[in-house]
């Protein structure tokens, strides 16, 4: 996708100043061309600083209370040193520089840093000038077809004042963001509506987890106070045995002044267990009524 660059957009015939040009003279210069800023060049054309409308109000605003100059000159109140691009640079990276910066305008310099142009907020503003019918005939051949591998027909597209409309359907999900968002790129777009369909849905594909196949290791199991498991695995009966019923015993609460210590024939025993009690034998009689020796 081809992007207007800053050198299809900039003024050529450039007003500007050198460092000695007087004050009287700047303002001139400015009045006569309507503009409200120009760059300062030396001998050899290379950009020093820019020189602006608030520069000068700048200088005249700081009068009272000092020392009167000799002579004010552009080099005496341009800033310096000057924000310049080159000609090759995209007209959105342009705006962006201007933005950040907070400037009106870029001097424009080549490979030697020689002025050659200037680029100004509204210069760059042009590019909404577009006609619908170019952002259409672009939306189709260089997204649709050439990026996207789409048919022509496959997108109905429609732009009205700089808004393009997206309608149709493509193969798969997860093309409709991939367009809308190189849609959004173009030079001259003001707004993207989308009213895209899809036939293959292939992003839940990508975002669902995948599930190991076969055997693997077994899973722990969560010992309960009954004996029994919580998971997978066989069941531990509900009789437990004397291992069992210590680590039970180990967590179950104290009572109070206890702490955490049992007696063992009067004397305290840090951190015993209880002792657990015998199995008692079973007296009951069996079925052929003779007495158990």
């Amino acid at each position: 996708m081809t992007a207007h660059v800053v050198g299809e957009m900039m003024t050529t015939d450039v007003v500007h100043a050198r460092r000695t040009t007087p004050f009287k003279e700047v303002v001139r210069l400015l009045d006569h061309h309507r503009i409200s800023g120009l760059p300062v060049v030396d001998a050899d054309d290379k950009v020093l600083g820019v020189l602006s409308r608030s520069d000068l109000m700048r200088c005249q605003a700081h009068r009272d209370g000092l020392a009167p100059p000799p002579a004010v000159t552009a080099g005496d109140v341009m800033s310096s040193p000057a924000i310049t691009v080159h000609p090759e640079q995209t007209v959105p990276d342009a705006a962006r520089l201007m933005e950040r910066r907070g400037v009106e305008r870029l001097p424009v310099v080549d490979e030697a840093d020689r002025l050659i142009g200037i680029a100004t907020r509204r210069d760059l503003l042009r590019v909404f000038l577009r006609a619908d019918d170019d952002i259409r005939r672009q939306v189709t051949e260089e997204i649709v077809v050439t990026a996207l591998n789409l048919p022509s027909d496959a997108v109905q597209v429609r732009v009205r004042d700089g808004v393009v409309t997206l309608e149709g359907r493509v193969e798969a999900r997860s093309q409709v963001p991939e367009l809308v968002h190189a849609v959004w790129r173009l030079d001259g777009v003001v707004g993207v509506v989308n009213g895209l369909r899809f036939r293959i849905d292939d992003i839940d594909d990508i975002e669902a987890p995948t599930r190991p196949t076969g055997p693997g290791p077994p899973e722990p199991l969560l010992e309960t106070p009954s004996g029994s498991t919580v998971g997978p695995g066989p069941t531990v009966p509900d009789e437990p045995d004397r291992t069992d019923v210590r680590g039970i015993l180990r967590r179950l609460p104290r009572p109070p002044g206890s702490a955490g210590k049992c007696s063992q024939g009067g004397a305290p025993v840090p951190r015993c267990v209880p002792p657990v009690p015998r199995r008692r034998m079973s007296t009951a009689v069996p079925d052929n009524g003779r007495t158990p020796p």
